[in-house]
């Protein structure tokens, strides 16, 4: 086995991202501290083609070195606008048609293997703040609640792995 080079890889540049198919999941990052973290996001959603991502309440903006930092190029990539009021924009993105999905532990929350999302349905995940996860009234609000089940002695994962773990068994669902 070869490692390949980055000019081996046959990587979409900005202008073919933007002409292409979208996968259809929009990322909503609520109120998010770290600017690592959204740029990870950003780079994640790249990788998967997601739609678009809505940055909510405290969560920085592009440009800023450090989102930079993490996301290496992808806020121009990936689609994103910024609302600060994350209840208003799950009511008008349900009011769209837009499945609308807490990533958190909840009493009712649907393992993530065992979530089937519906042909032809466009999702939203809602990730929550470092510390305080997705705002109760945010997980109230939501069509679903899922969760990724965890098996050590921590109770949650960094946003930025959520994130992924998350696209990609969506991504894996939908379009695969």
């Amino acid at each position: 086995m070869k490692k390949l080079k980055n000019s081996e890889l046959n990587r979409k540049n900005v202008a073919a991202f933007k002409e292409s198919k979208k996968t259809p999941i929009i990322v909503i990052l609520d109120n998010i501290r770290s600017l690592n973290n959204i740029g990870s996001v950003f780079r994640t959603s790249d990788a998967f083609l997601i739609e678009k991502i809505y940055l909510c309440g405290i969560t920085a903006k592009p440009p800023h070195k450090d989102i930079h930092k993490t996301a290496l190029g992808a806020t121009d990539s990936v689609d994103w606008r910024y609302v600060e009021d994350t209840l208003e924009l799950i009511k008008d993105l349900q009011q769209q048609g837009v499945k609308t999905i807490a990533i958190e532990q909840a009493d009712k929350s649907v393992m993530l293997q065992d979530f089937t999302p519906k042909k032809n349905t466009k999702y939203a995940i809602i990730m929550g703040n470092e510390v305080q996860g997705v705002r109760q009234e945010v997980v109230s609000k939501a069509d679903y609640v899922v969760e990724i089940p965890q098996y050590g002695t921590k109770h949650s994962l960094n946003i930025s792995v959520t994130t992924g773990v998350v696209l990609w068994d969506l991504f894996k669902k939908i379009v695969l």
